[in-house]
């Protein structure tokens, strides 16, 4: 167990983001909930009332031989407009916003690095907007919000 890391995207929507991590090989565990902001203990309706301060993220639990953080950062910044300030499609407010927060030195380096490449690409018109930021408490989000869209498309075959 001394090779599972963690890493937290906030990149929209919490249930996609996390729909996203769900099928990458190496990816042991999943889980939404909310962090960057201060308030203790927020609910759902605290978060999308926007009086927290918090981004709806996903925590991905990883097997760092199986899977490299780099991988997951080219995931996350496939899965969603990085040049979109506190928006993703039709979501709008500072809960949806494109932030990472690393948990160790190593994944802030290497994600300021992947974040400038990117930049760097010519891939997006406009500048870069996600946010890297040191982790700080992590709100886990109700059961009802686990892996919702799995059990959403679930519930739709039975």
């Amino acid at each position: 167990m001394n090779n599972i890391q963690t890493a937290t995207f906030g990149a929209g929507c919490f249930w996609k983001t996390e729909h996203e991590f769900l099928s990458v090989p190496g990816v042991v565990k999943t889980s939404v909930g909310y962090m960057g902001g201060d308030f203790a203990n927020p609910s759902y309706l605290d978060v999308v009332a926007r009086i927290t301060g918090h981004a709806e993220v996903a925590q991905v639990e990883y097997d760092r031989d199986l899977v490299e953080y780099e991988k997951l950062l080219d995931l996350f910044w496939q899965m969603h407009d990085p040049t979109s300030l506190n928006r993703q499609g039709a979501d709008r407010g500072e809960q949806y916003r494109s932030v990472i927060f690393y948990h160790s030195a190593e994944q802030e380096e290497i994600a300021r690095k992947s974040k400038l490449q990117l930049q760097q690409s010519g891939r997006y018109d406009k500048d870069i907007v996600t946010k890297i930021k040191p982790a700080k408490e992590y709100y886990l989000a109700t059961e009802d919000h686990q892996q919702y869209l799995l059990k959403k498309r679930t519930a739709k075959q039975d």
